[in-house]
């Protein structure tokens, strides 16, 4: 596998960019692939079977590419597909953290609060590591169905949003949570507004900082990291809605005017 090969970053839409930009950040000189398929998100809602297909769509754009790596940037892939995907591609895959062991360590009381989609909750992703790692963690997790559809609409900073957050955020009144996973990479985006409506010492936990620090290890045990000095080409392709597409990257990634490519992910099986 040449170093200089692309890594590819998928996800149902936009939220995955968040993952594109640590991976950005802690290793400028990758070249970067990034998918959104706007066209049928949410995937929170959907079944498994239907998950699973997309994202072997996504997989099988990722050969056509020829990438070195493909990062899961969807906890509701990661929690459904991945196991399932491991061993069937010529490229390492990398799933989405739980980031369980990160907001573990911030909990002296071991109480965490994790919010996500309805499947990655359905799935008990976050619960299932927790149990792996101690027995003794409680996880309190809480399905955000509108936040996804939300952001992707553009209500990002509004009394819809902050509506919805301040619903959601009540349910771990009582749960005396010490820290909140992000368990969407969509949530990120919003995660000032979640702060209002939370204890001022509850920390959030972002699974991509650990998400790109596992890629940087595989990449770095393979002798796979790009050693290029120049910074890394990214190409955003998105199912649908470019001109939303365009306005989020510009807003996650701070990139003015950035290019996007239409792909019909359906072509893809």
């Amino acid at each position: 596998m040449r170093a200089c090969a692309p890594i590819g970053v998928f996800d149902s839409g936009s939220g995955g960019l968040t993952v594109a930009r640590q991976l950005h950040k802690i290793l400028p000189g990758e070249n970067i692939i990034y998918v959104g398929d706007m066209k049928r998100m949410p995937y929170g809602p959907r079944k498994p079977e239907e998950i699973i297909k997309f994202m072997d769509q996504f997989l099988h754009f990722f050969a056509s590419k020829n990438v070195k790596m493909a990062v899961f940037a969807c906890n509701t892939m990661t929690s459904w597909g991945y196991e399932k995907a491991v061993g069937r591609t010529i490229f390492p895959l990398v799933p989405m953290s739980t980031a369980v062991s990160e907001a573990a360590a911030v909990s002296p009381h071991k109480k965490i609060g994790v919010i996500a989609t309805e499947a990655t909750v359905k799935k008990g992703f976050h619960a299932d590591m927790a149990a792996k790692i101690d027995k003794n963690i409680e996880v309190y997790a809480v399905a955000c169905p509108d936040f996804v559809t939300l952001i992707e609409s553009g209500h990002i900073e509004d009394a819809v949003l902050e509506n919805a957050a301040r619903s959601y955020m009540l349910k771990f009144k009582e749960k005396s949570i010490e820290s909140l996973i992000l368990g969407c990479t969509h949530y990120p985006i919003i995660s000032d507004i979640l702060k209002k409506y939370l204890d001022t010492d509850v920390s959030l936990i972002n699974p991509a900082l650990s998400t790109v620090k596992k890629t940087e290890q595989i990449l770095r045990d393979g002798q796979m990291l790009n050693s290029a000095r120049t910074e890394g080409k990214m190409e955003f392709f998105f199912s649908s809605a470019p001109e939303h597409a365009a306005h989020m990257v510009k807003i996650v990634m701070g990139l003015e005017n950035p290019f996007i490519n239409n792909i019909d992910l359906s072509e893809f099986n």
